[in-house]
């Protein structure tokens, strides 16, 4: 008998029994399941309480979420022809029953009688949090809009949904299509010898003699930043700044891969929603469940941060330029130009490269050390477990405390064809107590986009991948070593956007730290941990660029901003425009004319950051300010790090979202958030 592996519910998601051909029938059923429970929950009860509204809702509703976040999640990592179909044809009926469900009165009537009951203040505080975010969520999801406003939120809901896949395909299929075939390896001069392994790999399956090159992030990067040949390095550059564009003269079916339409459409959607539920504008919707307290107020932040690092991004770019030109022959600096002579300037002023860093780092030592690392902070075990995965790649390991199970989590780290690039932490399930006591332990998905390894050789990160790593690790911890009993708040559920970035980068900090790094480096041929000299040299240039750096995701974060503030998406103007207005006033370095940055900016447009790329900065302070708390720890001994360790994850980790993330900040660092140990970890200084 053939079994769904959509509707299997009993423990792990089904991969091994995953069939395309699965969905439709799966979520189908499931809607229909939960149709039925919305319909019986509508009807008028005597009394609303917990355990006969909010539960019996949330039951109905997890199954969905669970089983179509599945078939997202696998339209991410394993694209192909029959799964980008189905997913396609079932996304209008998902987002049409979230969005109607968003709208329903009865439920919204029922939620209110519910915070104005007297039994409301005797609810446990997670469970007045999801009541009150219900509440506030109906309100977004249009459910006090008259009927005929209501039909047309729905349909901005579907086609917003519609092109932000749309845009995300657009992106992967750009990527995958490109390849840049060198035969002659004399033009690849200066390029590392894994990267050419990796080129050569790349073109002996593709049936071609030479190397071949793709805009997979650990393919296109080497060639940028150690290629000698310059007009190599401005072809892949170009290639990458106008994958899915309107410049996108070097792809095969560029016009049809085209963001410009998508990009337009979700803003004049995303302002229409606006208008409808009377806000001046998106930026304003986006920010309601934030801590941020207005547009004003990010822009206000942002530009104070620019202002304070330019100085430092003008003396990074003058020394670069100079460099450049005096001791590599380059009169002008192209975009092409910058990660080279940034390499080549690092390697003269530091006396070593990325490259001979990076074979300090093999996979395996890695791993072991992030592992020994969140053991000995959180008083936690990690080791391999068993379960089904979509990809012979992919691993999968089990976090227990005192015995006792706490969290799963699946490892999938290698960039291939079909994959989205990037890096993310999503979540498989979420803990929650169920009505018989019964604790169901948090799962969760962790992907990067690392080269796979070569013949017998470890995959080998750079440390920047190291970085990447250990921040996707931090939205994991976060997810799993939540101890809320509810679904709708544990882990990273009910977290403020700008907030959940916190533990991520604050788990950043470790790679930089000497007691962490000597046990997580061995030489890929000699076994030699990372020489103290060359780690002295590491911390030297740690600060190397980071005004450049700052500046570059303030430029990012305002564009964002603006495009859903104050940018009018109906009139003659471009979004590109908005884009080029951000850098003449606060970028040192202008890209070329025919940079689309925009076009595969996914991040706003295809994921969940629209009016919210600030919170990448605004986190930061928060995660700085965070881990100053275990520096002074450190100066105090073993006992004070311990402490504030399992203070971070009683504080932090374990509240998730059940209360405001500024409380849970405050409880941890007994203060309110300061900019200083950003501004020093940075290198600029301290705030004035």
């Amino acid at each position: 008998m053939d079994i769904n592996s959509l509707l299997d519910f009993t423990d792990l998601p089904r991969f091994d029994l995953f069939q395309p051909e699965h969905v439709t029938p799966a979520i189908d059923q499931l809607i229909g399941a939960a149709r039925a429970v919305v319909s019986t929950l509508e009807a008028p009860a005597a009394s609303v309480t917990w355990e006969n509204f909010v539960q019996p809702l949330e039951e109905a509703t997890e199954r969905l979420g669970r089983a179509w976040g599945i078939v997202g999640h696998l339209n991410h990592v394993m694209d192909s022809p029959a799964l980008r179909a189905t997913y396609n044809e079932n996304q209008p009926k998902v987002t049409e029953f979230w969005t109607s469900l968003g709208q329903n009165e009865a439920l919204f009537a029922k939620y209110k009688a519910l915070r104005a009951s007297p039994d409301f203040e005797r609810l446990s505080l997670a469970r007045r949090k999801i009541i009150d975010n219900a509440i506030r969520d109906f309100r977004l999801g249009g459910a006090e809009l008259p009927e005929d406003k209501k039909a047309r939120f729905a349909a901005i809901q579907e086609e917003q949904a519609a092109i932000s896949t749309r845009f995300s395909e657009n992106v992967l299929d750009a990527t995958n299509d490109y390849q840049l075939h060198v035969s002659n390896a004399a033009d690849l001069a200066g390029l590392p010898e894994d990267a050419k392994q990796a080129a050569a790999a790349a073109a002996e399956k593709a049936g071609k003699p030479g190397f071949v090159f793709t805009l997979h992030f650990p393919s296109y990067f080497p060639l940028l930043q150690f290629c000698d040949n310059r007009a190599l390095r401005e072809t892949i550059y170009r290639a990458n700044v106008t994958k899915a564009s309107d410049q996108g003269s070097l792809f095969s079916d560029a016009a049809k891969w085209d963001n410009s339409a998508n990009i337009t459409r979700l803003l004049q959607l995303r302002h229409e929603e606006a208008q409808l539920l009377d806000f001046g504008n998106f930026a304003e919707v986006s920010l309601v469940p934030k801590m941020a307290e207005s547009p004003a107020h990010v822009i206000a932040f942002l530009e104070d941060l620019a202002r304070k690092a330019r100085p430092y991004a003008e003396r990074d770019l003058a020394e670069l330029r100079a460099f450049a030109r005096d001791e590599l022959g380059l009169a002008t600096l192209e975009a092409w130009d910058i990660p080279y002579a940034s390499e080549k300037l690092r390697e003269k002023r530091y006396a070593f490269s990325d490259q001979e860093v990076k074979e300090y780092f093999p996979e395996p030592k890695v791993i072991d050390g992030l592992f020994r690392l969140v053991q000995r902070l959180f008083g936690v075990t990690i080791g391999p477990d068993t379960a089904p995965v979509w990809h012979p790649d992919v691993r999968f390991f089990r976090i227990e405390r005192d015995g006792q199970l706490v969290g799963q989590f699946y490892l999938d780290l290698y960039a291939r064809a079909g994959k989205a690039g990037g890096a993310w932490m999503d979540d498989a399930r979420g803990r929650r107590v169920h009505a018989d006591g019964k604790v169901q332990t948090p799962v969760a998905y962790l992907v990067c986009n690392f080269t796979p390894p070569i013949g017998d050789q470890p995959s080998l990160f750079t440390h920047d991948e190291v970085t990447t790593l250990f921040h996707e690790f931090g939205h994991g911890l976060h997810h799993m070593l939540t101890q809320v009993d509810e679904l709708g708040v544990s882990g990273i559920s009910g977290v403020e956007w700008d907030a959940v970035e916190l533990p991520s980068q604050f788990m950043e900090n470790f790679c930089w730290e000497w007691d962490v790094l000597s046990h997580m480096t061995a030489h890929v041929k000699t076994g030699a941990p990372l020489p103290r000299a060359l780690y002295d040299k590491m911390i030297a240039a740690k600060n190397f660029q980071s005004g450049l750096q700052t500046l570059r995701q303030v430029e990012f974060s305002l564009a964002d901003m603006h495009l859903h503030f104050d940018f009018d998406p109906t009139s003659a103007a471009t979004p590109q425009q908005v884009l080029e207005a951000v850098r003449a006033e606060f970028a040192v370095i202008t890209p070329p004319a025919f940079n689309r940055f925009l076009h595969s900016f996914s991040h706003i447009f295809a994921g969940g950051y629209a009016a919210g790329y600030y919170s990448y900065k605004w986190a930061e302070v928060l995660s700085a300010d965070a881990y100053a708390a275990f520096e002074e720890a450190t100066a105090a001994g073993a006992d004070a790090l311990d402490a504030t360790g399992k203070r971070f994850q009683r504080e932090i980790l374990a509240a998730g979202g059940a209360r405001p993330a500024l409380e849970s900040f405050k409880a941890f660092r007994g203060r309110e958030p300061s900019i200083d140990a950003l501004l020093r970890h940075s290198g600029m200084g301290s705030a004035g």
